[in-house]
């Protein structure tokens, strides 16, 4: 068969779109961006002093945009009670941290609901406090298990790669094709980049909910610092969900 015609067509940028805008992790991180692009502006002297109507604005949409952020998480909670069901482990620490990192994110995301409904005047204001200081550590307690099942995974990755790069070496001193060796070397690379990408957008994501548990008190806390963060790990996720669908 000609090689050229094996291979799948470009996809339709729409149909591409459409397929990205119809799951709601696609639609939570487009919010995302315009949210922390938002707190960019306002955070820097991008508006004039003189321009107050604009800051009200954008403060007033930066605010509705996190609370439907929040909606778009209702019932999120269950992908971690199923990819808890269906991890597997080869040691006790593997356990662990599979424990913590879903663990933390599931409870995370379950508080989210309630923390929504207060933002939603359905619960007392006078709970919301508490609520988030649950979620937030929930959260933090997450992205340290997230963060060290990847560290583990990018290990694993770098071993399959030297293992191919020796495959690849010795066949080229011995004059043989090494196409399908080279093939699983670009896929690896390519897997590589992913989970690094993936590592520093949970790095991301945890210095922002540190910035949280310390009430924006510290350097790191800053208002920019956490903006810019944010937009990073809201760029690395839209990434991640466009070339996944």
């Amino acid at each position: 068969m000609d090689a050229k015609a094996s291979k799948p067509k470009d996809r339709d940028f729409l149909n591409h779109l459409e397929t990205y805008l119809a799951k709601r992790d696609g639609v939570d991180k487009l919010l995302k961006i315009s949210r922390y692009a938002t707190k960019i502006i306002l955070s820097t002297s991008l508006i004039p002093e003189t321009s107050q109507s604009l800051t009200t604005r954008l403060k007033t949409f930066e605010s509705n945009v996190g609370i439907s952020r929040k909606a778009f998480r209702l019932g999120k909670f269950v992908q971690d009670i199923n990819a808890l069901r269906i991890s597997r482990w080869d040691s006790n620490q593997d356990l662990l941290l599979v424990l913590v990192a879903y663990g933390g994110e599931g409870l995370y995301y379950f508080v989210e609901q309630f923390i929504w409904l207060v933002k939603s005047g359905l619960i007392d204001a006078k709970h919301g406090k508490w609520l988030q200081r649950i979620s937030a550590w929930a959260e933090l307690v997450g992205y340290i298990g997230s963060v060290s099942l990847k560290i583990k995974d990018l290990k694993k990755i770098k071993d399959d790669e030297s293992c191919v790069g020796s495959t690849i070496e010795i066949s080229v001193s011995r004059g043989v094709s090494c196409e399908g060796e080279e093939e699983k070397m670009k896929i690896l690379k390519e897997k590589k980049i992913m989970k690094v990408l993936s590592i520093m957008q949970d790095l991301a994501d945890g210095l922002m909910t540190v910035a949280d548990i310390r009430d924006g008190k510290g350097v790191l806390s800053a208002p920019n610092v956490i903006s810019f963060a944010g937009l990073f790990s809201a760029i690395v996720s839209t990434h991640k969900n466009w070339i996944s669908c």
